[in-house]
Parts: structure tokens; sequence; C-alpha cells
């Protein structure tokens, strides 16, 4: 038997408005997406001015982090990325089109040793997305610190 963790709309609502409140301080209008352990979206927020295509973006981008358990970035960062052209993983996109996304700006929630969702983060540049991404996650351990006993 297992114990699963699961994020509910009250954590949702914590990792998003940390991660808008890291976007005005950098001055990045972003969409931020926070997804369960099944990659499915829990709460989407599009800061006003944000692009629209930054829905499906960041959406995908939590999806891949959850789905696959790792920061999105770690598919392409250089020189050995798994996504890059000529290594192991090139490619991998395309087995979800549409879902599965090699961007920089997803990230998994961790709780003890558990991935139990993910957030996406999109709008900025790789650097921004990450920065939003980090608060995010920083907010969501400080929320599960002051609440929840392992």
């Amino acid at each position: 038997m297992q114990t699963i963790h699961r994020l509910d709309l009250e954590d949702a609502t914590i990792i998003l408005a940390a991660g808008e409140a890291e976007a005005k301080r950098i001055g990045v209008k972003q969409t931020i997406c926070v997804a369960d352990d099944g990659a499915h979206p829990i709460a989407l927020h599009r800061m006003t001015g944000a692009r629209l295509t930054g829905v499906d973006i960041a959406i995908a981008k939590a999806f891949t982090a959850a789905g696959h358990q790792r920061p999105t970035h770690l598919f392409n960062e250089p020189p050995n990325g798994p996504a890059l052209p000529g290594n192991e993983a090139f490619g991998i996109q395309h087995m979800h089109p549409g879902k599965f996304t090699v961007f920089v700006g997803g990230f998994p929630i961790v709780y003890g040793d558990q991935i139990i969702g993910a957030v996406g983060v999109s709008g900025g540049n790789g650097e921004q997305d990450k920065a939003v991404g980090a608060a995010a996650l920083t907010a969501f351990e400080q929320h599960v610190a002051g609440t929840m006993t392992t």
C-alpha cells in the first residue's frame, strides 16, 4: 500500500499567487498552470495582458513536468539534453502532440519523495519562466511546512 498526497485548489491558489507576484516583480506577464499528479490542470491563471498562446503552452509545460517527472528545461540543456538532435529522446514531444513540450518553464511539485503535480509557466524568456516557477515552488514548500506534517 502507498500513501498518496494530492494537491488541492487551496495549494494551487497559493502557487499561482506566488508565481504572479514574482512575475509582477520582474515585470513580465505570465500564464501559470498548476496540474495534479495525473498531469491534469487544477488551476490556470493568465495575467492581464499575457499572450493568448501562453495558455496552451503553460498547460503543456505542467503536463510534461508532471507526466515525465522532471523539469522541462532538462530536455534541452546542452550538451546532453536528451531531446536535442542526435540524443536519445530527440523528437519525444511528438509522442503527445500538443501536450508534451521541451520548452523551459515546467517544474514538478515534490512533497516528500512523491511528485504530486507540476507548475507550468509561459510568457517570459527562459530565465523569467524559471524565476516565476522557482517562486511558485518556494511558496508551496513554505505552505506545506506550515500546514502539513509528514
